[in-house]
């Protein structure tokens, strides 16, 4: 295949090229945001709606909402929190929102993104405009280019809903629809995709059929094992505690947030819920966590906790769990790059 207006180096790649299939637009047809414009938490609560849909970041001191509505337009921002040079990219048709640091290799090199209008596996490949490299969105690696091999720190960030956010973080900053472009924010351009049972869209490859296609999961690696923690055990088990590879984890599951997809032909938006994973481990002491009439509740000292694993009343609150960084996906995409991967059916980690 030749790709006609490129500087990219094509003779460094880690993939093969077969894998890699156009997606429709040419390269930023799908317009990342370079120089984005923030509200005030209180001028966004005007327009959006309690159950909508954001990435929340918090990076040294500073907290962000970055809405969906937006992203699944522009799918990168290329953005600066708390000092940190970040990326929040979000690919809507494996529903991958992933944030990464922007500064690359021992040398700290500056980065800014784009897309380049391929995919591989039916998810995203992004390029920088400094080297042209190709990355992966869903691992990134980069794939194609000078910085093949390479990958990109991945940052911890939350689902959420709007109304967790706000709550959470009242002085927090949001990603504001003044971006420049025309696009109808109200009306997300997929609708019904992820009530579909058939084959994902540009998807070539293997299905496994423990789960359906388009079934939410968290997706956690440690080591050696990858583990896919389905939405579905959410609905019976709000809280999760596991061990994978030594490390003491929890899951915790709120299910007020909205698909970012519209419901068939724009009538409804269906509630799907949100996951965050935090290390278990709190001043030396592995907490163990329950709900409570919709409550997460640790163990050891009664104290309650919030999506965000942040104490919000007993002994411990105030006290702040270290989050894990973990992806939320639909099955197809995350078995597409973790083919090993263990599907936990079960909140007890012996099972």
């Amino acid at each position: 295949m030749r790709y006609i207006g490129w500087k990219t180096d094509f003779t460094k790649s880690s993939v093969p090229y077969s894998e890699i299939k156009r997606g429709g637009p040419p390269r930023d047809g799908i317009t990342p945001i370079d120089h984005p414009v923030f509200e005030t938490v209180s001028e966004a609560s005007s327009y959006m709606t309690d159950h909508e849909p954001v990435v929340s970041v918090e990076l040294g001191g500073e907290s962000r909402a970055y809405p969906l509505a937006i992203l699944i337009w522009h799918e990168i921002v290329n953005d600066e929190l708390g000092g940190n040079p970040i990326a929040v990219t979000y690919c809507p048709l494996c529903n991958t929102a992933i944030v990464f640091d922007r500064e690359v290799g021992e040398e700290r090199r500056l980065l800014d993104f784009g897309t380049t209008g391929y995919l591989r596996h039916s998810d995203m490949v992004m390029w920088d405009r400094q080297t042209e490299s190709w990355w992966q969105q869903i691992t990134g690696e980069a794939i194609v280019g000078e910085f093949t091999g390479a990958r990109l720190e991945f940052l911890p960030a939350r689902l959420v809903s709007w109304q967790d956010f706000k709550q959470a973080f009242p002085k927090g900053s949001v990603l504001s629809r003044e971006t420049g472009y025309s696009r109808n924010y109200g009306r997300p351009p997929y609708p019904g995709y992820d009530s579909a049972d058939s084959r994902p869209f540009m998807f070539v490859g293997e299905l496994d059929d423990r789960l359906r296609p388009t079934e939410r999961i968290v997706g956690l690696t440690f080591g050696d094992t990858a583990a896919a923690y389905p939405f579905m055990l959410f609905e019976t088990s709000p809280v999760v505690n596991d061990t994978i590879e030594g490390r003491d984890i929890t899951i915790f599951y709120a299910p007020d947030t909205m698909s970012p997809f519209l419901g068939m032909f724009g009538t409804s938006n269906p509630v799907v819920g949100s996951a965050s994973v935090y290390d278990r481990n709190l001043n030396g002491i592995s907490l163990t966590f329950y709900a409570n009439d919709g409550v997460v509740v640790d163990e050891q000292t009664g104290s309650t906790w919030n999506i965000f694993g942040t104490a919000t009343s007993g002994p411990l609150e105030g006290s702040a769990l270290t989050p894990i960084p973990h992806d939320n996906h639909f099955w197809f995409a995350w078995y597409a790059f973790n083919p090993e991967t263990q599907v936990r059916l079960s909140d007890d980690p012996g099972e």
